[in-house]
């Protein structure tokens, strides 16, 4: 098996930096633009009702938050954590849905509104395989974070 060089490897976690920041900002400016929904929804989730308000704002600021620290250099091995914990959190919720929730409610806006539950977590789960992927290609640990 042939080891990829630091190019490659550099090319590679571009472009999977480049899909989470896609990823995070198309989420986060669907929950924006439709926020009233998205509060809604939240608050029709057993699990989350009490803190629906709370996650309405802090959800799509933490998204946007780390779309900014993978797209500075400087922040991206660190960033690529966070994106990969926050994708853990959301499939983990998903989880909790789809086996102790007696209601499902609505998954999510824009284009994947049309997924179901499980379509959600297996495109989830690959955007979590893409994290991994992403931080043990990374080259080196940064030294110095600031």
């Amino acid at each position: 098996m042939k080891v990829m060089n630091l190019k490659a490897k550099t090319v590679t976690i571009d472009g999977i930096s480049a899909l989470f920041i896609l990823l995070f900002v198309y989420a986060a400016l669907t929950k924006v633009m439709d926020y009233q929904k998205f509060r809604i929804e939240l608050g029709k989730s057993p699990l989350l009702n009490s803190y629906a308000k709370i996650i309405a704002i802090t959800i799509p600021g933490i998204e946007l938050l780390i779309s900014l620290l993978i797209a500075i250099k400087q922040f991206q091995y660190y960033a690529l954590y966070l994106a990969f914990s926050l994708m853990a959190v959301f499939s983990a919720y998903i989880v909790a849905i789809l086996k102790f929730s007696p209601y499902v409610p609505c998954s999510c806006g824009g284009i994947l509104q049309n997924m179901t539950w499980t379509q959600h977590l297996i495109f989830n789960m690959f955007f979590l395989g893409l994290g991994v992927a992403a931080i043990l290609l990374y080259p080196k640990r940064p030294k110095n974070l600031l």
